[in-house]
């Protein structure tokens, strides 16, 4: 491969800000949107985003065998993805439901996480290939120019929609236009990278599972990643109802994201110099700080949060890039095509997003807690314990696992 195609990194960062973009800020935006607007109440959208995983938990192996069966025509499967996704992302913030909400809610986000899914199994396994190519280092490498571009993707549309409440009257219309958008520079920057050089027959799934590290690595990113579901499905009821700040949603969630996207690089040059292992090690412990202090924080302390904001964000930045290359990095060994490997690992992250949604939104509405209404004592008390204590315990058990995981056993 030559020097310029091996150097083409931004097309990925691109890429994976067009993902990033509509993975995490749905799960934001998606549930309120609709509560709000269409009067759905919390348990009945949680009740859906867990059903969808459930679809999922059958849909991403599957995906990842037919990412594999379509590498050769990879770029053709891509770009008819990446239009469904668009597509959906229209549907769901720009039309009104022709069907009854919660159903109209249902359909456009199965379509939006099935091609979310394909696109991201193809996209991480397409890095494989990618960082092989880059020689010694390459996983790390392509992962912060991948990480920070998602980070950014992330960043533009957590607070894309507050943003344009200022310039529109139909904020979320306007959204769902810009991301269709923006889909079609992503794929067009992206189009020469879709190939692969393996002939072999595809592996399969086997090979992962038999790998101790593999499991090892899965079961950590399940425990690591569960603690940014739950935040990040309460992170607009924490401001708007704990802290009593509404109208700084927005702000305080480009505060975290910058945070994430600016700690990116520095964790890559972290990790050359001490490894990713003990580099992720030392995110995680700066998570588990924020959330500590996060849970003593109340009405008005918005701005002691911003400083939370910052040190969460850039323990983010380590979970996203250190993690998927340190997973990448052991693929190249176990499963080159890493399609299969890769359908297992976007389960996993999904998997904690669901299950936030229909363990914690049902708690939350069985403790008395309403959007944006005045909540009782008890019901506070209940957000703050799983916004905050919640992803405590859940970042210590994934942090003692990592601990004892040595990355070099054959």
């Amino acid at each position: 491969m030559s020097d310029a195609r091996a150097e083409r990194l931004p097309s990925y960062a691109v890429f994976a800000a067009l993902l990033a973009s509509a993975g995490l800020p749905i799960y934001i935006h998606a549930p309120k949107f609709f509560v709000d607007e269409y009067g759905v109440s919390l348990a009945a959208v949680g009740f859906v985003l867990f059903g969808l995983r459930l679809f999922d938990f059958v849909q991403d192996p599957l995906l990842g065998w037919l990412s594999e069966a379509l590498r050769r025509w990879r770029a053709f499967a891509v770009a008819t993805s990446v239009l469904i996704m668009a597509v959906s992302m229209v549907g769901l913030f720009a039309i009104e439901p022709p069907v009854h909400p919660l159903a109209w809610f249902a359909l456009t986000l199965t379509g939006l996480f099935t091609s979310f899914s394909f696109l991201t199994i193809n996209f991480y396994a397409q890095g494989v290939v990618k960082a092989r190519d880059l020689g010694a280092g390459g996983h790390v490498r392509l992962a912060t120019w991948r990480e920070t571009g998602a980070l950014l993707g992330i960043c533009a549309a957590a607070v894309a929609p507050t943003v344009l409440v200022m310039l529109s009257a139909s904020p979320f219309a306007v959204f769902g236009a810009g991301f269709a958008v923006f889909a079609g520079v992503a794929a067009w920057a992206m189009r020469q990278e879709w190939r692969t050089t393996s002939t072999a027959p595809p592996a399969g799934i086997r090979p992962i599972l038999r790998d101790k590290i593999s499991r090892r690595l899965l079961l950590i990113a399940l425990l690591n990643a569960t603690p940014v579901a739950v935040t990040s499905t309460l992170f607009l009821f924490f401001v708007e109802s704990r802290l009593d700040a509404p109208g700084f949603e927005g702000p305080l969630l480009l505060v975290f994201f910058l945070a994430a996207a600016g700690s990116a690089p520095v964790w890559g040059w972290i990790a050359k110099r001490i490894g990713p292992k003990k580099a992720l090690l030392a995110g995680m412990v700066l998570a588990i700080v924020s959330f500590g202090f996060a849970a003593m924080l109340g009405a008005g302390d918005w701005p002691l949060f911003a400083v939370i904001c910052l040190a969460s964000g850039a323990a983010l930045g380590a979970d996203m890039t250190l993690l998927p290359a340190i997973f990448a990095d052991r693929m190249a060994t176990v499963a080159p095509d890493a399609g299969q490997a890769f359908g297992l690992w976007s389960f996993v992250s999904k998997f904690t997003l669901a299950f936030a949604a229909v363990i914690l939104l049902p708690l939350l509405e069985a403790a008395g807690f309403e959007a944006g209404a005045s909540n009782p004592e008890e019901a506070l008390v209940m957000l703050t314990i799983l916004y905050a204590l919640l992803p405590c315990a859940l970042k210590l058990f994934a942090i003692g696992l990592l601990a004892v995981t040595s990355l070099k056993e054959s």
